[in-house]
């Protein structure tokens, strides 16, 4: 990997806010030279060093804007992190982006990532790395068919049986000018692809859905987790007031009409991870259900709840940010030793609202402290 001259991005260690169990350990503040930095992904190698790949643009700020992937690593279990180095440069019409970095049962690192070339094209890729991400393979397309198909940061989850399940929303083109915002239909249908030899080839499962009832959104953006018993709980976010869930019982197959979730929240995405060595689902995500003061169609505050019911109730909350200006998404979700690391965009007003990444560090005691 090649040192970046981006030395002049800022980086703020932040005191704790609260109480030194739940601590901002970085922001990385947009800048002339990177006017956003943005959502990515956890790994840690053998060595214990923690990997932190995410979406540095030097083009713009929007979505359709240069970026490149890039990397900053810890080696105190996320309390301090280096400067950034470039991983993969633009190989893309307008950018690479939304990274998921995933350990293999075969021991080898994959990352994900998307190629938005433009407006009517966009698909997921994968890389693995057998050196502990010193260096990748070459790129593998996860979907051959033509389109616009979304996979977020951190999304890509194993299975217990070892397969892979990516959770993408697909947008079909309302127009065939590539150049054109126009020819993007917002409204996404989810499907979810299967790989059962780690990312060399994938499948589409056999079900796929739209949005129940005619919304702006449709189906955006999803996510999967497997509970403890092996089956698989999804989401996606609308604009419908709640995140909407499917199920599947046959590891991803078939899945479930989709229904309204108790995690009421702006059109902003919900990441879910379970919890180390526990039946109980970890769920970030802009909490609008009224048990905090919220703007209604923002995305604060951030909240992280707790399920021991596979995802059907969360009644275990604590509010992560709760500023008014705030706009908090595309969280990333690490365990490392009695912490989780969170990942996400903590962008306001006067920055953006996607321009700043932020890291938090927090303890598992402090998640469960009422």
């Amino acid at each position: 990997m090649k040192l970046l001259p981006a030395l002049a991005t800022v980086f703020i260690a932040v005191a704790a806010q609260a109480a030194p169990e739940n601590v901002i350990t970085l922001n990385i503040e947009p800048d002339k030279e990177h006017p956003r930095n943005s959502e990515g992904s956890f790994v840690t190698l053998k060595s214990g060093r923690l990997l932190f790949c995410y979406s540095q643009f030097y083009g713009g700020a929007a979505d359709e804007s240069a970026a490149r992937i890039a990397a900053i690593h810890s080696d105190d279990a996320g309390r301090t992190w280096s400067a950034p180095q470039t991983v993969l440069e633009n190989s893309g019409g307008n950018n690479l982006m939304s990274v998921s970095l995933l350990r293999l049962r075969s021991g080898r690192i994959a990352m994900f990532y998307l190629v938005k070339n433009n407006w009517i094209d966009c698909r997921p890729y994968v890389r693995v790395s057998t050196d502990e991400a010193q260096t990748w393979s070459e790129p593998r397309l996860m979907v051959e068919a033509p389109g616009y198909f979304v996979m977020n940061n951190d999304r890509v989850a194993q299975l217990g049986s070892g397969r892979l399940v990516a959770p993408v929303s697909f947008h079909r083109a309302r127009a065939s000018d590539p150049n054109s915002s126009r020819s993007f239909d917002g409204r996404g249908l989810v499907l979810w692809y299967l790989s059962d030899d780690e990312g060399a080839t994938w499948r589409e499962a056999a079900t796929w859905w739209a949005a129940p009832q005619a919304c702006s959104t449709g189906l955006q953006e999803p996510g999967v987790v497997e509970l403890a018993d092996g089956k698989l709980f999804s989401w996606s976010r609308t604009s419908l007031g709640a995140q909407y869930g499917f199920r599947s019982a046959d590891a991803g197959k078939v899945w479930s009409a989709p229904e309204p979730t108790e995690m009421k929240s702006p059109a902003s995405p919900a990441s879910i991870k379970r919890l180390p060595g526990s039946a109980e689902l970890l769920g970030i995500f802009n909490d609008h259900s009224g048990r905090f003061e919220f703007p209604k169609g923002k995305r604060t505050p951030l909240v992280a709840a707790v399920s021991s019911d596979g995802g059907k109730t969360w009644p275990m909350r604590k509010a992560l940010e709760n500023d008014p200006d705030g706009w908090y998404c595309y969280t990333a979700i690490h365990f490392v030793d009695d912490a989780v690391l969170l990942a996400y965009c903590a962008g306001d007003k006067k920055t953006g609202g996607l321009n700043r990444l932020r890291i938090r560090r927090l303890t598992l005691d402090w998640l469960r402290n009422p």
